[in-house]
C-alpha cells in the first residue's frame, strides 16, 4: 500500500466554493486561493467537484479548474458533471491528475472501459456510496479504475473488504483515535472531505501522529543532511533553481541550514538573504511560490540543484527568469536551429508583432484584415495539402506542407490569444 493521503475538497457552484454536494453555502469568492491555501498546507492532493447545473456554468467551472491547476503544487482530481468521455477528457487536458467517475450515474458506470482504455485506469477514480456497487461491478473496478472514493463513511470497512483497489474515504469531524483506526485498516489509502477541509492548517500534525503510530505517509525526505555539504566561506550553499518543466534556469539564491531544513520540511523553497541576513520563503510576498520536484547535489556537493515548480514569475522584476540580460551569443541562430521550441516561440513572435505592428504587404497582416474566417479557411487548405503530401513518395512535400500549416496555425494562435507555453503545458497534462 502506498503512503496514506489527505486530500481536501472544493465544491464549485457558481464560480464560488460552497460547503459539499448538498451544502451551497459560500466557503470562499475565490475558489483558486483556497486551492492555494490548500496546497500550501502540505496536502496530498485536491478533489474539485463541478457542481454547475448549465453547460455556461460547466464551462466557467472547467477554466476555474485549469486555473487551480495551474497554481499549485499538488495533484488535483476533478470530479463531477460528467456524463461522457469528453467530460472526462475536458477534466484531464485542464490538468487534473485523475478524474473521478459517480457510480451512482448509469451512464458514468458504462463509460469506465472505453474511458480506461484511452487515458488508462491510473486516470480513474470511482465514488460509490455502498458495498453493493462494488461487488456487482468488482470485475470492471479491477481492471479499469485505480481507486475508490466512498461518500458514505458509514459502509469504509465492508466497502473496503470488498474493493480490488484501495479507497479513499470522506470523514466528518471525529476522533483523533478513529482516524488513526481508519487509517490502519489495509485497503484504506487516505481520508478527504470535511475533516481534512476544517483541518487543513493541522495536516503536518496528523501526519506526524500517523508516522508515530507506524502509518506511512508522504512526506519530504532528504538523503543527505547539513553536514554532508561543504559550504562557502560564510557557512552558505549556492542553490541553482530550475524549473522542472521547461528547464530553465531560474534564478541563483543561498541557503543556511536553516533554510535547508525548511526547504525540506515544508516542500517550499526557503532561502537566507546575505543582504538582510534573515530566511526568506520564495513567494511569500509575490505569491511566486517554488515547490520542491527534486534536489540534487553537485559532484564536489558545495552547490544544490533545485528543480521546482514555479509558480508565477521567478524574478522580482515580473520576468520568468532572472537569467534575461544577454552578455554573449555566440551563433544563436544554430541555437535555434537545434531547439524546436525556440524555432516556434522565434516565428511565433514575428507573428505576434505583425499583429501589433502592422507591415505594409505582409501576408500575415492579410490573414488578419481578413479576420478568423479568413484564417480558418486558410488553415482547412493547408491540412488538405498535408493529406494528399502524405500520398507522394517523396518526403519533401509533406515537410513543406506541415510548415505551411503550422505558420497558418500559429496566425490563428495569435489571433485567439493562445500561446505556445499553454499549449505544451497542456500536452504535458495528457
Amino acid at each position: 500500500m502506498n503512503s496514506k493521503k489527505f486530500l481536501p475538497c472544493i465544491y464549485l457552484y457558481q464560480k464560488r466554493a460552497v460547503n459539499g454536494l448538498e451544502d451551497k453555502r459560500e466557503v470562499s469568492i475565490d475558489p483558486v486561493a483556497l486551492a492555494v491555501s490548500y496546497s500550501d498546507n502540505k496536502c496530498d492532493g485536491i478533489f474539485v467537484f463541478d457542481l454547475s447545473e448549465t453547460d455556461n456554468e460547466h464551462e466557467e467551472n472547467i477554466d476555474i479548474i485549469k486555473e487551480i491547476c495551474a497554481s499549485v503544487a499538488v495533484p488535483v482530481i476533478g470530479a463531477g458533471h460528467i456524463r461522457r468521455m469528453e467530460d472526462v477528457k475536458k477534466l484531464l487536458y485542464a490538468g487534473c491528475r485523475q478524474a473521478v467517475l459517480d457510480y451512482s450515474l448509469e451512464d458514468n458506470v458504462e463509460i469506465t472501459r472505453e474511458v480506461s482504455m484511452k487515458f488508462g485506469a491510473d486516470k480513474l477514480f470511482a465514488m460509490v456510496d455502498n458495498s453493493k456497487v462494488v461487488k456487482e461491478q468488482c470485475t470492471l473496478i479491477n481492471q479499469y479504475i485505480s481507486r475508490l472514493l466512498i461518500k458514505e463513511p458509514a459502509v469504509l470497512k465492508e466497502v473496503a473488504e470488498n474493493s480490488p483497489v484501495p479507497v479513499i474515504t470522506t470523514l466528518p469531524e471525529i476522533s483523533l483515535e478513529k482516524i488513526i483506526e481508519i487509517l490502519k485498516l489495509d485497503n484504506v489509502g487516505g481520508i478527504a472531505g470535511k475533516l481534512v477541509n476544517d483541518n487543513i492548517k493541522e495536516i503536518q500534525a496528523l501526519k506526524d501522529l500517523c508516522k508515530d503510530n507506524g502509518i506511512e505517509v508522504s512526506e519530504i525526505t532528504a538523503a543527505y543532511q547539513w553536514e554532508d555539504f561543504k559550504k562557502n566561506s560564510d557557512g552558505l550553499l549556492p542553490v541553482i533553481v530550475q524549473d522542472y518543466k521547461t528547464d530553465a534556469v531560474l534564478m541563483q539564491a543561498y541557503m543556511n541550514e536553516e533554510a535547508y531544513k525548511a526547504t525540506i520540511h515544508t516542500g517550499k523553497m526557503t532561502y537566507y538573504s546575505r543582504s538582510r541576513q534573515e530566511l526568506w520563503i520564495k513567494g511569500e510576498t509575490s505569491g511566486h511560490y517554488q515547490y520542491v520536484k527534486s534536489l540534487y547535489g553537485d559532484c564536489d556537493m558545495d552547490t544544490i540543484l533545485a528543480r521546482v515548480v514555479q509558480i508565477g514569475a521567478a524574478c522580482h522584476t515580473g520576468s520568468y527568469s532572472c537569467f534575461f540580460n544577454e552578455i554573449v551569443t555566440m551563433d544563436d541562430k544554430t541555437d535555434s536551429q537545434h531547439n524546436p521550441l525556440k524555432v516556434f516561440e522565434d516565428v511565433f513572435s514575428v507573428i505576434k508583432d505583425r499583429k501589433e505592428n502592422p507591415k505594409e504587404g505582409s501576408y500575415t497582416n492579410y490573414l488578419f484584415d481578413k479576420g478568423v474566417d479568413k484564417i480558418l479557411k486558410k488553415l482547412g487548405e493547408e491540412a488538405t495539402e498535408i493529406v494528399i503530401a502524405a500520398k507522394n513518395p517523396n518526403p519533401n512535400e509533406i515537410k513543406y506542407e506541415i510548415c505551411d500549416f503550422l505558420y497558418h496555425m500559429m496566425v490563428l494562435m495569435a489571433e485567439k490569444g493562445v500561446t505556445w507555453e499553454e499549449i505544451t503545458t497542456e500536452l504535458a497534462n495528457r
